[in-house]
């Protein structure tokens, strides 16, 4: 039987903080039902689902760098996430479906894209739901670190809330200056966070 392997990245569009991505090869006794796409899941159910999802499939988590993401670009950097996820794997696939139109290059994986993948692939919606709950943890986390910017709430993306905090506070180490508007906002004062909003303790 060929072994398959799903894999999606999430914190594409994010401001801030490394791309995650997580390939999955699903336990045939898994319930594929339970299985969609990430974004139609609440916050809840994701953690449930990703708990089940672990337990129930050979996984990994790969993840690119600000850094990375403002070297190579957001495309090439959730590739990288993707590959590293792909070789943390402890069985190896041997057909890798990936959500998108775009597919990392690994020698002799045979890759297919497929647009909407998460909503139509159970595999790659394990993916998204394994990375989107590793990465919002660690977006969390973070963001009790460096009060004022509310990642708890909006994970990084440029809501009105978040824009107007980059304006007071600043950019930050874990912004991507390659994105805009990151890239094109006047800012108020360019202080590391670390001095000017860094959670005391």
């Amino acid at each position: 039987m060929r072994v398959v392997a799903g894999v999606d990245e999430v914190g594409r569009g994010s401001l801030i903080g490394p791309v995650f991505a997580a390939a999955v090869i699903l336990d045939r006794n898994i319930n594929r039902k339970l299985l969609k796409d990430s974004k139609s899941l609440s916050k809840a159910k994701r953690e449930i689902l990703s708990k089940y999802i672990k337990k129930n499939s050979v996984w990994a988590i790969g993840r690119a760098s600000v850094k990375e993401i403002d070297r190579f670009n957001i495309l090439n950097a959730s590739l990288l996430a993707m590959t590293r996820a792909l070789k943390k794997l402890k069985k190896k696939p041997k057909f890798v479906l990936v959500d998108g139109n775009r597919s990392p290059k690994i020698k002799n994986l045979k890759f297919k894209a497929i647009i909407k993948g998460d909503e139509k692939i159970r595999s790659i919606s394990a993916a998204s739901i394994i990375a989107k709950v590793a990465r919002d943890k660690m977006i969390t986390t973070l963001g009790k670190k460096f009060e004022g910017y509310y990642w708890h709430k909006n994970y990084g993306y440029g809501t009105k809330q978040h824009l107007n905090a980059i304006k007071t506070l600043g950019v930050t180490s874990h912004h991507r200056k390659n994105f805009s508007p990151i890239n094109k906002i006047k800012l108020v004062s360019r202080r590391n966070t670390t001095s000017c909003c860094l959670k005391k303790t």
